[in-house]
């Protein structure tokens, strides 16, 4: 099993890239995030490898520039629903950081801007992730781990938005009608009278 390849960046596509290791092409699936952060074609690139296997395509490789990500990607993959590829979308919008982050929080909504994901399996990611952890704790002073970042708390744009989402509002459609309804009520507008003025916008 390939767990990590360095070499020379030879070609990035619009979903893997090659990677040229002493003379042999690697080719690499990867996010969009991980693409777009790779050093130019010709230069020097790092990727820690996860390798997956299949009768029907053979072995597959996926890259992430870091290991929290790796592992990330796979305890997402364990998730009923969960493929490669909305794995992927999920870590394009939300790097492991983040997105223990939102699953703390419960923000669904923000889980649900991954490509393939919806809301209900926003939730199911969420209630899966729950006490897995998914980054590092952040180095303090004198190089030892310390403590991790209280996430911040949700806020009630957020989980009305998500609640919107799980009545089948589109999430666009959903984060606009709050937005609205937000700058009608004002800053200090609670969760539930941002979705009953949202519903109101929506027609319901």
């Amino acid at each position: 099993m390939i767990g990590r390849l360095r070499g020379l960046v030879a070609e990035v596509a619009e979903e893997d890239a090659l990677i040229d290791v002493a003379g042999v092409g690697y080719v690499v699936r990867c996010g969009s995030r991980t693409l777009g952060r790779l050093p130019a074609p010709g230069e020097e690139a790092m990727l820690h490898v996860e390798t997956q296997w299949s009768e029907a395509a053979g072995p597959r490789l996926y890259g992430f520039l870091s290991r929290e990500e790796r592992r990330a990607f796979v305890l997402l993959q364990a998730i009923q629903g969960v493929g490669p590829k909305a794995a992927l979308g999920v870590l394009d919008v939300l790097p492991p950081a983040d997105l223990a982050a939102a699953v703390a929080r419960e923000d669904k909504a923000a889980v649900a801007r991954a490509n393939g994901v919806g809301p209900k399996l926003a939730l199911r990611i969420i209630v899966e992730l729950k006490d897995k952890p998914l980054s590092g704790a952040p180095i303090a002073a004198g190089g030892e781990a310390g403590p991790a970042a209280a996430p911040p708390a949700p806020t009630p744009t957020g989980e009305a938005v998500a609640a919107l989402m799980g009545l089948g509002v589109a999430e666009i459609a959903a984060r606009r009608v709050v937005d609205l309804a937000a700058q009608s009520l004002g800053a200090g507008a609670g969760e539930a009278a941002l979705i009953k003025a949202a519903l109101r916008e929506l027609g319901r």
